[in-house]
């Protein structure tokens, strides 16, 4: 064979190497649906190669960890080419491993930029004159904005690793690229940080009660009531709150009924602009009628707690090369919510990243399906938490809300299933799934 057809040889042969692609990719995040979109695609291989520039259509898709996140949070993106823009134009066969694909992700409407995304270094042989094979990227981006976030397939570039380090940038012909997903965001809800005082937690009826309050809004009119369980009393009065949010007034108590005084901003109560109820007794004087006997009892608030049936799952096994869905059931969870009064309460879990021999499956690999019940007689009733990704940041398993009169007994329970990466060394993985009631 003379020189120069070698030379020729090798110029297709890394030419062609430049446009393959990787497989075997990053973990595809689990929450957000990929829809496939094509795109027109303008590839440049190096000169080296020697053969003009490919243009075709790419086939893509972007899938996200989180499509309803807060304002705040870290949201990854996986950019997978299905398709790309062009195939092996050689006879010659590719070697495995030698190209790492890296790429831009562009967002639109409530938050623009882009996400820059990258991919290992792997890939499968190709074949002479076959398909290349699909591959994927990965990055994150932090949401700054609430609304509506697009996201479509951007640029990408093949650099390869084969006798020579060489890029092919493949560049969208007419951007933006067709939207894949689109993830809508909120923003973080302002704590209620407003709080009372009351100066006695009991009185006579008619008996004056200081309240003081702090963190209210400066200068706002702040309506002070009574109580009687969820149920506001006919005893109010108002105050201003001074230039701090602070204040101090009084509150004639005259309904033997209550049982609590609130404060809030506004026309009517609201769980957003109150504070309270702090516990009041009307402690009734009245003189019994002679020949009488005043008879009394008292119900006694309890406390809310939870107990679980156990302490340690069992997810099924999954296949080395394959991965997939590792799934399994939460331990059930009874909580017993014996507080009386109007508070409602949340039960959130978070789990670690899962550890194993020499690797780790990320935290946010874990998503669940929760299940609620509630005991029949029981004021409140349980809602299931969405079903999704749980991570490390956390996620709501099920929830009673506030109200008038609340409590009750209620059985909680999800469904698991932990994405375990394809080529994950064998081994065992183990996290630490933490529970809180508040």
């Amino acid at each position: 064979m003379g020189s120069t057809t070698r030379r020729r040889r090798w110029a297709s042969l890394l030419g062609a190497t430049a446009l393959a692609v990787t497989t075997g990719g990053a973990l595809a995040c689990p929450a957000g649906a990929a829809t496939d979109v094509d795109f027109a695609t303008h590839c440049i291989p190096p000169a080296v190669a020697g053969i003009p520039p490919i243009d075709g259509t790419t086939t893509a898709n972007i899938s996200v960890s989180d499509t309803t996140p807060e304002v705040g949070d870290t949201v990854t993106v996986t950019y997978k080419v299905v398709k790309p823009a062009a195939s092996n134009p050689t006879a010659l066969a590719l070697p495995a491993d030698i190209m790492t694909p890296t790429g831009k992700v562009t967002l639109g409407g409530a938050q623009t930029g882009s996400v820059t995304v990258a991919g290992p270094k792997k890939n499968d042989p190709v074949p002479g004159n076959g398909a290349f094979p699909s591959f994927s990227m990965t990055g994150t981006f932090t949401v700054t904005a609430p609304g509506a976030i697009t996201l479509s397939p951007g640029d990408y570039n093949i650099h390869t690793s084969y006798i020579l380090e060489l890029d092919t940038p493949c560049t969208v012909t007419n951007p933006p690229a067709p939207v894949s997903e689109t993830v809508t965001a909120t923003d973080v809800p302002v704590p209620n940080t407003r709080a009372i005082q009351l100066g006695s937690a009991s009185g006579s009826p008619g008996a004056g009660v200081t309240v003081g309050g702090s963190n209210f809004t400066p200068g706002a009119t702040v309506t002070l009531a009574g109580r009687a369980g969820g149920t506001q009393t006919g005893d109010t009065a108002t105050v201003t709150a001074n230039s701090t949010g602070s204040f101090s007034g009084t509150l004639t108590v005259n309904d033997k009924s209550t049982t609590g005084i609130v404060a809030y901003e506004g026309a009517s109560w609201s769980d957003d602009l109150g504070a309270g109820p702090a516990a009041y007794t009307v402690i009734d004087d009245t003189p019994v009628p002679a020949g009488s006997q005043k008879v009394t009892t008292t119900v006694k608030a309890g406390t809310l707690s939870m107990s679980q049936a156990g302490d340690a799952v069992s997810l099924s096994a999954v296949d080395y090369g394959k991965g997939g869905a590792s799934t399994g059931d939460l331990n059930k969870v009874t909580v017993q919510d014996f507080r009386g009064g109007p508070a409602g309460w949340s039960l959130t879990g978070k789990v670690t990243d899962f550890t194993g021999p020499g690797a780790k499956i990320d935290a946010g690999a874990l998503s669940w399906s929760p299940a609620c019940a509630t005991k029949a007689g029981s004021p409140s009733t349980c809602q299931a938490g969405s079903a999704g990704t749980v991570g490390a940041s956390g996620a709501t398993l099920a929830s009673t809300p506030n109200g008038t009169l609340t409590g009750g007994e209620f059985t909680v329970d999800a469904g698991l299933s932990l994405n375990v990466p394809a080529f994950t060394p064998v081994g065992t993985y183990s996290g630490v799934l933490t529970l809180t009631l508040s």
